[in-house]
């Protein structure tokens, strides 16, 4: 197989890429597991995606870029760069060179793939850094990278887009060919932001969506208030119209988080599908912002979901094996075509959630119901005095999905 020309371009005030000299906007998704997956963005109109890594622990890169190919999809490679914050040692000159050594053992394998768009190197290394010898590093690894591969551009992915941060990436990094800035809910102040920095050279949003659990509204118990499946998909289609296409000078696309499902202080709050592969509003809202067409059939609606009349912003408190009652509102659809499946699942453990989107283990559900017999309004009995969450889940008969939670904090009886 032969690689494709990747090419970054400054036509009068824009930028462009192209690919074999033919315009190609991002319209992507970060994907990191599960030929479903890859087949699924495609079938919903995307043309890219980027991974974190080279392999995902399932699929070597080589593997991963086939099934792209297969599909008619474009790879953003992600390339592991060790992280200060998880201890590597940016003055350990020894360690920066075994690294780069391992990463050009990855150019040189995956190279001439036509399915390879760009290399990202790293993975906001930027949160939490104190030592700037890393954009060093990142700096040199462009450099060899475009010396190893004359075909495709190369990228570094920041958290947030800081001024400041824009500032030293673009000055230490000269040999990176565009930025790329993660944002979530400070989106709306991606063009102040990149104003401010005074950076001038294309970028893309390599992650964005829902608002992230650190920016979000709290239970009087600091727990995050995590907006429902219906609430994100609108948010997702207003970022994306407001923040990501009007900008038609700098930006030349983006990557969505996450096609696919994770747990990170939820199962649900990231991704735009359930665990189960089923696609709720966001999914639909993308494939519409991608292709200019709606799915036939469109995904259950929630509008509130509540325990004894009181939703999430209220703080729930309750008493150990009091019996409540919650409620989710289905507005304007034929709510006894839908399957409810409600749980109760513990809270993450503080000493055991995630940093920065790493790993974090899912939580004990402690109680469920679902079947014919469960609607929109239940009854249950408080569990043990702790942290919990109480989920629902709907399911239509075309297989698409909504879901929302309130978070619950149960007392002990005294």
């Amino acid at each position: 197989m032969n690689p494709r020309k990747v090419e970054l371009t400054k036509q009068a005030q824009n930028y462009q890429l192209t690919v074999d000299g033919e315009p190609f906007y991002i319209k992507g998704a970060g994907l990191d597991l599960g030929i479903e997956n890859i087949k699924s963005l495609a079938s919903h109109g995307g043309n890219a995606f980027r991974t974190w890594r080279v392999a995902n622990g399932e699929r070597s890169g080589l593997e991963i870029l086939n099934e792209a190919h297969q599909h008619g999809l474009m790879v953003c490679m992600g390339l592991e760069v060790a992280r200060e914050r998880h201890g590597f040692d940016y003055d350990d000159e020894l360690a920066v060179a075994r690294q780069q050594a391992l990463i050009k053992e990855d150019i040189l394998a995956l190279k001439d793939h036509p399915a390879l768009l760009m290399w990202g190197i790293g993975n906001e290394l930027n949160l939490r850094h104190t030592n700037p010898k890393v954009w060093d590093a990142v700096n040199d690894i462009a450099k060899m990278i475009h010396q190893l591969d004359p075909n495709h551009p190369t990228t570094t992915m920041l958290a947030g887009a800081e001024p400041e941060d824009i500032k030293l990436v673009a000055k230490r990094c000269t040999d990176v060919d565009l930025l790329s800035l993660q944002v979530y809910g400070e989106i709306d102040q991606l063009p102040r932001f990149l104003s401010e920095s005074e950076y001038k050279g294309a970028y893309t949003v390599s992650e964005w969506g829902a608002t992230g659990h650190w920016e979000s509204p709290c239970t009087d118990w600091k727990r995050p208030i995590e907006a429902n499946s219906s609430e994100k998909a609108e948010t997702y289609r207003e970022r994306y119209i407001n923040y990501i296409a009007a900008d038609t000078a700098q930006c030349i696309g983006s990557f969505v988080f996450l096609w696919g499902q994770k747990q990170e202080r939820t199962p649900t709050w990231y991704g735009v599908f359930l665990e189960n592969g089923q696609p709720m509003g966001a999914a639909q809202v993308m494939q519409f912002l991608w292709s200019g067409e709606w799915q036939e059939h469109r995904a259950p609606i929630i509008s509130a979901l509540t325990i004894d009349g009181l939703s999430a912003s209220d703080s729930v408190h309750l008493k150990q094996d009091q019996v409540c009652s919650a409620s989710v509102s289905v507005p304007g659809q034929n709510r006894q075509t839908l399957n409810y499946h409600w749980e109760i699942m513990r809270e993450v453990d503080k000493d055991v959630q995630s940093d920065g989107g790493d790993f974090e283990p899912t939580p004990e559900v402690v109680w469920h119901q679902s079947g014919p017999s469960t609607g929109g309004q239940i009854q249950f009995r408080a569990p043990d005095a702790g942290e919990y969450r109480l989920y629902v889940y709907l399911e239509d008969v075309h297989g698409n999905a909504a879901t929302a939670n309130v978070p619950i904090f149960v007392d002990k009886i005294k």
